[in-house]
């Protein structure tokens, strides 16, 4: 999350639809409010007064940002409900605010609303030392759930584990189709992998390894995904089917540049366009929400994530 809050709507959402980190900052920031509906809510004249702007500032931000924040816990009360919070107002302040007990509408904040406005709020020094609260935060959450590094999040979800074993197997049907039917050296090996890597998230395995800072140690698919595993083999599959075909079709082994003219008419398929947006809508957004990696290549398949757990509920 390296991008500023304020210029990162992506980023906000995804703090914000983290349970787990809000909680946390809803614990280490102690704000509270009127208790409404088993929620603690806040005025406008509240939140301003925290943020040290004018309430007016706030109304900017409301008419600039109304989609976010509605989407956040912004509400506009009215008819029993105003009533019912009224009362609760009163019981908590008394008259404090005597146009809470006037008005006939009112707008109010739950708490992701109100770190909404943090996260958005330019102009106040204390959103500004509570965005970078919130920052430092959502971090040790996301490493404590994660046992401290975020490097295989990925193998959290349970579909991992049969799907890294299926990989392995098609994994072999190519390297030994490569062998087969292929007339180069062993570079042929590493060569149509990255083919298949750059054809499904544009990165070669060395730039991905650059982007998630893995160690020479470390294997590229044991961080994949598990539907990105299920891609990759998919590809590798269905590729060592047709060079075992062409090759048995011409009776020898086939050059680079039939392999290279074969492997452009299959990932051109109809059939893989769905499945790789789909694969690089999940590498890119949750890399970026969960391991603070940004691929360059994919930024525009980074969307929010709709309420991911770490515990392995990826739903991107």
């Amino acid at each position: 999350m390296g991008n500023d809050l304020t210029n990162s709507p992506v980023d906000r959402a995804n703090i914000l639809n983290n349970p787990y980190a809000v909680t946390e900052i809803q614990k280490a920031t102690h704000i509270q409010g009127i208790l409404f509906e088993g929620t603690h809510r806040l005025l406008k004249e509240q939140v301003a007064a925290f943020f040290e702007v004018t309430p007016r500032t706030i109304d900017n931000y409301l008419k600039n940002y109304d989609q976010e924040l509605h989407q956040n816990g912004y509400e506009v009360i009215r008819g029993n409900r105003l009533k019912a919070f009224k009362k609760e107002f009163s019981a908590e302040f008394g008259n404090e605010i005597l146009f809470v007990t006037k008005t006939t509408v009112l707008g109010i904040f739950d708490f992701r609303a109100f770190l909404n406005i943090a996260m958005l709020l330019a102009e106040s020094e204390r959103a500004r030392i509570l965005r970078q609260a919130i920052l430092d935060i959502v971090i040790d959450t996301i490493n404590q759930r994660t046992g401290g590094g975020t490097k295989y999040i990925n193998q959290r979800d349970e579909a991992f584990l049969l799907a890294s074993f299926q990989e392995e197997n098609y994994r072999k049907e190519f390297v030994d189709a490569l062998r087969d039917c292929v007339e180069m050296g062993n570079f042929k090996y590493p060569l149509y992998t990255n083919k298949v890597y750059v054809s499904i998230f544009r990165e070669k395995a060395k730039e991905y390894r650059e982007i998630l800072k893995l160690q020479q140690k470390d294997k590229v698919r044991e961080t994949l995904y598990a539907e990105v595993l299920d891609l990759v083999a998919s590809y590798e599959s269905g590729f060592a089917a047709i060079l075992r075909d062409e090759s048995k079709a011409k009776g020898r082994r086939l050059t680079s540049w039939e392999v290279d003219n074969l492997f452009r008419k299959f990932e051109s398929q109809p059939l893989w366009k769905p499945l790789i947006q789909s694969a690089r809508n999940k590498m890119a957004s949750r890399d970026l929400a969960f391991r603070d990696a940004l691929h360059l290549q994919l930024q525009e398949y980074i969307t929010p994530l709709q309420g991911e757990s770490l515990d392995g509920d990826f739903h991107a």
